[in-house]
């Protein structure tokens, strides 16, 4: 005798009902905040449909480049955007790369000097680099060197924290193999890490000039050097020929520094 069970239609649902509900919640919550954020952000109507005419207008002032001005008002200051990007960078990897082995617990088997490195570390990226320039402004003055030290205390904690990452990720095989050998600490560093992690190394540190690049074209805005003190001198005289000059120059500078991380990084890895 055969026995009919009763069938009953499968449903699938991607979510449960828990999780309709929650992601029903959230998205509520996401457009609360944005419409509180745009009552208090302030944004004028009027402003808004008046942009396209006022760049339009802009784009006009800004033509033609000035050219001529590039040899007596620009040069210099671009070298020394190049200048304060390099040396910033030679410093952040000389400070963050003893600081990022610290934060290695494989390395250095203590918490509490990890933790220190760590903190180091999240101090110098919480800190943006504009607001570092103006520290070192007032306290060494305006130019090159209030940059340089911005840069440079910017990108330690950049340069430590994937460092301190690239060590964690190594392979502890030949590692294991010096430590059961008897090597000292320095040749299991050289030997089995630092072969390792070398490549990494190196291409943080193309990155990161890459990165400071950009960020030092705009540091002279706040006094620190740089080109971004030409480009703060023509937007305040409204020299608006000059600024476009100032801004090809960074695009320029910027796409070249590109171009050169890119060909030297597909050497290194």
């Amino acid at each position: 005798m055969i026995t009919s069970q009763k069938e009953y239609p499968s449903t699938w649902s991607r979510y449960s009902f828990i999780q309709v509900q929650l992601r029903f919640f959230l998205s509520l919550i996401a457009i609360a905040l944005i419409i509180f954020s745009a009552k208090n952000v302030e944004v004028i109507p009027e402003f808004l449909l008046d942009a396209p005419e006022q760049v339009q207008d802009l784009f006009l002032r800004m033509w033609p480049i000035d050219f001529d001005y590039y040899p007596k008002g620009i040069h210099e200051a671009l070298l020394d955007t190049i200048h304060i990007a390099t040396l910033g960078t030679i410093i952040s990897l000389a400070i963050a790369f003893p600081i990022g082995l610290c934060t290695s617990y494989r390395l250095i088997p203590f918490r509490i000097i990890n933790l220190i490195a760590q903190f180091i570390l999240v101090a110098s990226r919480s800190i943006n680099s504009i607001i570092w320039a103006l520290l070192f402004v007032a306290i060494f003055g305006p130019g090159a060197l209030a940059g340089t030290l911005a840069i440079a205390f910017r990108s330690i904690g950049f340069v430590g924290k994937l460092l301190g990452e690239s060590i964690d990720t190594a392979d502890m095989n030949s590692i294991e193999a010096l430590k059961a050998c008897g090597a000292p600490w320095l040749s299991i560093f050289t030997k089995g890490y630092w072969p390792q992690i070398a490549p990494s190394f190196w291409s943080i540190a193309l990155f990161r000039w890459d990165i400071n690049i950009r960020e030092s074209s705009v540091l002279g805005l706040v006094g620190a050097g740089g080109i971004g003190m030409a480009l703060d001198s023509a937007l305040n005289l409204f020299q608006w020929t000059r600024v476009s000059l100032i801004l090809l120059c960074i695009f320029i500078i910027v796409v070249i520094a590109e171009i050169i991380v890119t060909q030297i990084r597909k050497k290194l890895i």
